[in-house]
């Protein structure tokens, strides 16, 4: 009986360096994908929180001008005439836009 010999597979540096891209590539993407949701839910998270600050300062401004359209009103405006003793005049009165 013959004893057979075993062929070697020879594999170019071509294709060694090819595996060796493949292997990393396998094993530094689920690295990169979890690096990226976690970025993108931090990121998130502080869109969520800008959107929070926004609306608190909304409701302060929307606020502040209703007191503005309050002390600005015309009952108010007649009060202080007449407390600094003054006369109202309507026909006096100009308004700028």
């Amino acid at each position: 009986m013959k004893k057979r010999k075993k062929k070697k597979l020879k594999i170019s540096k071509f294709e060694k360096i090819l595996y060796v891209f493949a292997i990393i590539f396998l094993l530094l993407a689920p690295v990169s994908i979890v690096f990226t949701k976690s970025t993108l839910s931090e990121i998130n998270f502080k869109v969520e929180k800008m959107k929070k600050e926004i609306k608190t300062q909304e409701k302060k401004n929307e606020s502040l001008e209703m007191k503005i359209n309050e002390l600005a009103s015309l009952d108010n405006i007649k009060d202080a005439i007449i407390k600094e003793g003054l006369t109202y005049n309507n026909d006096n009165i100009k308004n700028i836009d």
